[in-house]
């Protein structure tokens, strides 16, 4: 439930524009110039209002281009295989046929439109993602209505789909990357629908007309969906339009997701590609939501770590030792709950030694607080990439969809931003050693077992 949602409308009001940017002395002939600092940009105002249906609306208005973007979340939490597989039918077959159009009639007039629509799901939210020259806004959201409140779900599209869905899944689900994520996530969750990201071939090979129209029925609903407009409209004529399109459109609520079970660690688990000239080091543990006050501490810590190219984690065992190409980490948020990860992708026989780099590096980080200056870069680039992210009208609206949809609102655009500010060496070390410290983690690998087995036993006890 959005706890933030109201039922009418409201306008924040912007935040007051930025001084302009302090100047930086040119630097000398051969001297890379000093990074300027990223200014505070202003905090857009948001124009948030709740249909009777309980449709959530979000307005932007952006003129800078004459575009609108349009996100649509729609919560689409559910246990078991058997969901997941209708689910991703669902999601690939929406726009492909309704009461008016079939899937070359829907294309068409979309692109008719100067305009874009496709569609998505995970474990948490179907996402209906949209663009359109904005003085069309009227008939795409009556396009989007068109199939939400009448998806025909045509029998032959629905098997063409469904088999090309049994293939995709079934030769991702032979990657030695997907096989890690995958084993990784069952780590990590249990039971939880979280613990798998692609559904099984042979779940999805079941799956028929029917069902893919009962789950539309079910669970296709405008209770607790947000529907975001960033672009050149004013609130007033996109409030019309969505209700005028959307108006009509009902629905039960979803269920909620499960809570996260506990974390467990435990041995180390080798999952054996035998003849595998690679080894997927993968690990992963708690984190913090984006809404506690200890994230933005922990989100500079990862980027310390292994969060991007100038990290502990590249510096050691990409730049110096050579193990690997990309060695990343990352915080990966959930409608219920947020996850640390860790990548890493070596030859089967440096495994060994490149586990224990990142152990180490870990370990480092969870004793010794970061100096002044990487804890500065980190900050500057966790700023940075916000401010990009939402630079755009597709951005924002992406953006503040994201957001909404775990019940956080625009000042998020605002207050992380000084919260990392505020971030201290001394906090990075203290998350650090609560949150990212090896012991509290657990470690997946996929590679050739009979290979990496004794020199990953000195540094664990392995899963028999």
């Amino acid at each position: 439930m959005i706890g933030s949602a109201v039922t009418s409308t409201s306008t924040n009001s912007a935040s007051p524009v930025p001084p302009a940017a302090t100047a930086i002395p040119a630097a000398p002939a051969g001297v890379i110039p000093a990074v300027r600092p990223t200014e505070p940009a202003a905090l857009p105002a948001v124009t948030d209002h709740t249909l009777d249906n309980g449709l959530r609306v979000l307005v932007v208005q952006r003129g800078s281009v004459p575009i609108v973007e349009v996100r649509l979340r729609i919560p689409f939490a559910g246990l078991g295989p058997v969901h997941q597989a209708r689910a991703e039918v669902l999601a690939e077959t929406l726009f492909t046929g309704s009461r008016r159009l079939d899937r070359v009639g829907l294309a068409t007039e979309v692109q008719r439109l100067g305009g874009s629509l496709s569609t998505g799901v995970d474990s948490d939210r179907l996402a209906v993602v949209g663009s359109a020259l904005a003085v069309n806004l009227e008939p795409l959201l009556e396009i989007m209505a068109d199939v939400l409140l009448g998806a025909t779900y045509p029998d032959d599209e629905v098997a063409g789909e469904r088999d090309r869905i049994v293939e995709d899944t079934a030769v991702a689900r032979s990657q030695p990357a997907v096989i890690a994520r995958e084993a990784l996530l069952g780590r990590l969750f249990g039971d939880h629908p979280y613990a798998t990201a692609i559904p099984d071939p042979d779940v999805v090979g079941q799956v028929g007309p029917a069902d893919v129209r009962a789950l539309h029925a079910e669970r296709v609903s405008p209770a607790g969906a947000i529907l975001t407009l960033v672009g050149d409209v004013s609130p007033e004529r996109a409030l019309a339009a969505v209700t005028a399109a959307l108006g009509d459109w009902s629905g039960r609520p979803a269920p909620s997701a499960p809570p996260l079970p506990e974390l467990r660690t435990g041995p180390i688990v080798i999952v054996d590609r035998p003849g595998a000239v690679q080894t997927n080091i993968r690990l992963g543990g708690a984190a913090l939501d984006r809404s506690l006050p200890g994230y933005p501490a922990q989100r500079l810590a990862s980027t310390i770590f292994g969060g991007y190219f100038s990290s502990r984690l590249v510096n050691n065992i990409r730049e110096d030792k050579g193990y690997t190409y990309s060695p990343r980490s990352s915080i990966d948020h959930y409608q219920v709950g947020s996850r640390f990860t860790v990548a890493a992708d070596v030859a089967t026989e440096v495994t060994g030694p490149a586990l224990l780099e990142i152990l180490y590096e870990l370990g480092r980080l969870a004793v010794l607080p970061p100096t002044q200056d990487e804890l500065d870069a980190a900050r500057q680039y966790a700023v940075g990439t916000l401010a990009i992210g939402s630079a755009t009208a597709a951005g924002l609206a992406s953006t503040l969809s994201a957001l909404a949809g775990v019940g956080i609102g625009v000042e998020y655009l605002r207050d992380h931003p000084r919260a990392l500010a505020e971030v201290t060496a001394a906090d990075v070390q203290a998350v650090a050693a609560d949150l990212l410290a090896p012991t509290g983690l657990v470690t997946v690998l996929v590679g050739d077992k009979a290979k990496i087995t004794r020199a990953v036993g000195a540094l664990g006890l392995i899963e028999s």
